[in-house]
C-alpha cells in the first residue's frame, strides 16, 4: 500500500535545545512542513528576542526548508506588551501556558491563571492563540485525574471569561477533554498525539514497569483511548495533529525517578499512519495531519507532498541525542508504514 498526503505539521514539538538540535531536528523536518516548536526550555523562552534566537539555532540545523513555529512560554510576570512584540515578529504563533510543576521545565509556570488576565485579553485582542498543558500539578491528586480537573477549575472558567481567545488544549488524553472540546465551540480545539491514539495506561505495565510509555498527560484507559480515535479519525476540524515528541536522554528514563516524555519525532508521521490504519481510516489521515491544524492557526495549507508505504522495519534501540543516546518508542519493534519520500 501506498499512501500520498499534503506536507503535514507537527502542532506541539520539543526540539530540545543545543548539540540534540542536530539530531532531532532532520527527522522532523523529513516529515512536515512546519512545527509549532514548544518553548519549555531551561531557561523558559518567555520573551520575542529569546524566540528569535532559539528559531535561529533550528533553522541551523536543517538544510530543508522546515518552518520552525515559535511559541512564548506565559508566566505570571508576561507583560501585555511582550505580546504585541510577538505578534509583530511574524514567526510567534501561540504562547503556552503550563501549570507550575505540571511537567517538564514547568517550575517558572503559572500558579494562578487570574494572574494572567490581562496578558490573555491582550492575547484575545491580537488574535494570538494560547496552547495549554492541560493538568493541574496538585501532587494529591491521582495522577490520572489531572486533565478531567484542569478542565473543570481552569479551563472551563476560562473559556466562559475569554470567549474570544482561540485555546489549543494540547495532548489530550481523556474522554473529558475530547467532550469538552467538542462542546466548547470553534474557539477551542485540540491536538492528539500518536502515542496516545496507539496505547492505553496498560501497555506501560506489561512485562514490568516501563519508562519509554511514561508521559505527561499519563496514558489513560481504552475508554479514553477509543474516544481520542473517533475524534481523531471523525473529520472534526477542532482535532489534529500535535505529536509531542520529548525526547530525553536514555539515563533519564531509566532511573529511579523516569522524565516523563515520549520521543516519536523520529517517525512521528508513520506512527499516525498506523493508528489510522488499524482504525480503517487512512483516508481522514490528510485532514487530521494536514489541513485542520493550519487552518486553525490561520496559516496557509501546505503544497508539498510526503509520501509513506506500508513496508514494515524494526525501529532502532536508540538515537544520537547530542553526546547522549535517547531510546524512541518502539525501540526494537516492527513499525507498519515507512517514509518514502
Amino acid at each position: 500500500m501506498h499512501l500520498t498526503l499534503t506536507r503535514p505539521d507537527d502542532f506541539h514539538l520539543h526540539l530540545r535545545d543545543g548539540a540534540a538540535l542536530a539530531d532531532l531536528v532532520p527527522p522532523v523536518a523529513a516529515r512536515f512542513a512546519r512545527a509549532l516548536v514548544m518553548p519549555n526550555l531551561a531557561p523558559p523562552v518567555t520573551t520575542t528576542a529569546a524566540a528569535r534566537a532559539y528559531r535561529d539555532r533550528i533553522l541551523a540545523a536543517t538544510e530543508s526548508d522546515f518552518e520552525p513555529l515559535m511559541t512564548l512560554y506565559l508566566t505570571e510576570d508576561t507583560a501585555p506588551d511582550e505580546i504585541d512584540r510577538a505578534r509583530e515578529a511574524g514567526f510567534i504563533h501561540a504562547v503556552k501556558l503550563y501549570p507550575a510543576g505540571a511537567t517538564t521545565h514547568s517550575s517558572a509556570g503559572v500558579r494562578d491563571v487570574a494572574a494572567t488576565h490581562g496578558v490573555l485579553e491582550r492575547m484575545r485582542e491580537r488574535g494570538m492563540i494560547l496552547a495549554i498543558h492541560g493538568e493541574v500539578a496538585d501532587p494529591a491528586l491521582d495522577p490520572y485525574a489531572r486533565e478531567p480537573r484542569f478542565i473543570e477549575t481552569v479551563l472551563a472558567p476560562l473559556t466562559e471569561r475569554f470567549p474570544g481567545l482561540k485555546i489549543v488544549l494540547e495532548h489530550v488524553s481523556t474522554r473529558v477533554a475530547v467532550d469538552f472540546v467538542r462542546d466548547a465551540g470553534p474557539n477551542v480545539a485540540a491536538t492528539i498525539t500518536a502515542h496516545h491514539l496507539l496505547y492505553s495506561r496498560r501497555i506501560q505495565f506489561e512485562g514490568g514497569l516501563s519508562p519509554h510509555h511514561f508521559c505527561r498527560p499519563m496514558l489513560q484507559t481504552e475508554s479514553d483511548r477509543e474516544a481520542l480515535i473517533a475524534a481523531a479519525t471523525g473529520g472534526e476540524p477542532t482535532f489534529f495533529l500535535g505529536s509531542d515528541s520529548a525526547p530525553h536522554p536514555r539515563a533519564r528514563k531509566e532511573c529511579a525517578r523516569a522524565a516523563a516524555g515520549i520521543y516519536t519525532g523520529y517517525a512521528a508521521l508513520e506512527l499516525y499512519a498506523e493508528a489510522f490504519a488499524e482504525a480503517g481510516a487512512l483516508d481522514r489521515l490528510e485532514d487530521f495531519a494536514s489541513r485542520f491544524g493550519a487552518d486553525f492557526y490561520g496559516l496557509p495549507r501546505n503544497t508539498g507532498r510526503v509520501a509513506l508505504e506500508e513496508a514494515p522495519w524494526e525501529a532502532p534501540g536508540e538515537y544520537p541525542l547530542g553526546s547522549e543516546a535517547v531510546v524512541p518508542l518502539r525501540a526494537g519493534e516492527r513499525l507498519r508504514f515507512r517514509l518514502t519520500a
